[in-house]
């Protein structure tokens, strides 16, 4: 069994045996890639004004990149990032009549949480 193992990783298959780590990332469109990294107490705002007035903690999150809060989009001007978050606000606000814009701006607002939260823990490292 030993003499199998080697020979496919002498092919260039990994066995379980060869220690090999393996990283995904997630690929994201445009809109999700230009919500900004905020701190994590005006994340959790956004995330409730968004439960309940859908899109506003959108709305509020785009005036964030103005300030210099950072996204997953560092190719894009500051303009271009700020619309495309007015963008998604419009889109939560027009779709919320179907209930459609009202769910997609609460997992925007959890989106906003875990991206904050993100940026907590790889605070202390930076320093």
């Amino acid at each position: 069994m030993d003499q199998k193992d080697t020979e496919m990783n002498e092919k260039g298959v990994s066995s379980s045996t060869s220690g090999v780590v393996v990283q995904v990332r997630e690929k994201k469109g445009a809109l999700r890639a230009a919500i900004p990294y905020m701190p994590f107490p005006v994340a959790v705002i956004c995330l409730f004004l968004n439960t309940f007035v859908p899109g506003l903690g959108t709305f509020i999150s785009a005036f964030t990149v103005l300030c210099g809060a950072r996204t997953d989009l560092p190719d894009r001007h500051v303009c271009c990032v700020f619309w495309l978050n007015i963008a998604a606000a419009f889109i939560q606000i027009i779709t919320a009549i179907v209930m459609v814009g009202w769910i997609m701006s609460i997992f925007w607002g959890m989106d906003m949480v875990i991206l904050a939260s993100y940026r907590e823990q790889a605070a202390p490292q930076q320093l």
